[in-house]
């Protein structure tokens, strides 16, 4: 599962901000969550439990709401 689905399936962030910041990605060579934190869209403890639940995800590993 990629960040951003993650990221709105947790409600942290709206589908219009993920749209903004990809398509910011194609301007800036930063990935999706740096761009995130420096709009202030999400905190740094958010990005850390989206990406661990992206790691144990993309590991075969249940994750649990």
């Amino acid at each position: 599962m990629q960040l951003g689905q993650i990221l709105l399936q947790k409600k942290w962030i709206s589908s219009e901000q993920l749209e903004e910041a990809i398509g910011l990605q194609t301007f800036q060579n930063n990935r999706l969550g740096e761009l995130l934190l420096e709009k202030g869209l999400i905190v740094n403890s958010q990005l850390e439990t989206a990406l661990k639940e992206q790691y144990w995800r993309k590991n075969g590993f249940w994750v649990i709401d």
